[in-house]
């Protein structure tokens, strides 16, 4: 079974890679630029711009994938609002490119992973699956469109919803919240976290195992793959420090209007995972575990 990966150098894209490879799938992966993707991970990297149809067509002609898994976007929410027609050529055009190529290429069990957000939502998380959307932002309308791309495209199709990705890294990748947590309290900085925001966190590789799952039962439709824990980044930054045995008393509880910014957001968003746990037998660690794991590179 063939699988192309979009966004190959970003960091959904390189733990998912690494985790189906470790499971003998065979891996295509693309991104722009150079490939970042650890030398020891054995993939076949296809450099192309999504933007670029003729690109994207002859990437997916020669990678043949039975499945896609979609998870280039430009993910910066204060970007997205500064910049709209770039926003709309990176997560709505480049999705359409896509849809369009694989519709293309003749390969059995086809199936479209789209990884898209809980930004689709607004207040009142956490959301199931058929909740009704409201971006609150350009970043979450963009997706919402790319979604409803993928839903409306008559290919088979699974639309996966994380929160708040988090994980190890390595060399190619950049640093989580987590890691500014950890380095900040290491050099004694204290820091300002705001406590006024819910999420449902989710650990990188659970939703490696979760995507694993659609793929292996053929699974089609909309999925919730977040963490159980309804937590504010001041918890995170909390339960970080004490997991790693860090100062506490440097990190402050502050409001979301201490950090003024041009995009708004959810002061309660976060996703349920009861049809997730149901069909796909998927169920996420604590966000504790989730940071020793992290941390503790155990995976």
């Amino acid at each position: 079974m063939n699988i192309l990966v979009t966004g190959a150098n970003g960091f959904l894209g390189q733990h998912l890679i690494k985790y189906l490879n470790a499971r003998q799938y065979t891996v295509f992966a693309t991104s722009r630029g150079k490939r970042r993707v650890p030398d020891d991970v054995p993939i076949m990297y296809i450099s192309a711009d999504l933007t670029d149809a003729k690109a994207v067509q002859d990437a997916v002609t020669h990678a043949q994938p039975n499945i896609i898994i979609h998870t280039a976007a430009i993910s910066k929410p204060d970007e997205c609002e500064n910049n709209k027609p770039h926003c709309l050529q990176n997560n709505v055009e480049a999705t359409t490119h896509l849809l369009q190529a694989f519709k293309l290429i003749q390969t059995p069990s086809k199936l479209f992973i789209y990884l898209s957000t809980d930004f689709i939502f607004g207040e009142m998380g956490p959301h199931s699956e058929d909740d009704a959307t409201g971006p609150l932002n350009f970043y979450g309308e963009s997706k919402l469109m790319a979604e409803q791309l993928v839903i409306n495209s008559g290919l088979p199709y699974a639309v996966v919803r994380p929160v708040f990705i988090y994980g190890d890294v390595w060399d190619g990748l950049r640093p989580s919240f987590l890691h500014w947590v950890k380095n900040s309290l290491e050099q004694d900085k204290g820091i300002k976290v705001v406590s006024d925001q819910l999420r449902t966190p989710t650990y990188v590789y659970d939703i490696c195992a979760g995507i694993d799952a659609i793929i292996k039962q053929h699974k089609t439709g909309i999925y919730h793959l977040a963490g159980s824990d309804l937590i504010s980044p001041y918890k995170m930054a909390v339960t970080t420090a004490a997991v790693l045995g860090l100062n506490e008393d440097l990190i402050e509880s502050v409001t979301s209007e201490t950090f003024p910014e041009p995009v708004k957001r959810a002061k309660r968003s976060g996703l349920k995972i009861d049809k997730a746990r149901q069909q796909l037998g998927y169920e996420p660690v604590s966000f504790e575990e989730g940071v020793r794991r992290t941390f503790g590179a155990v995976e």
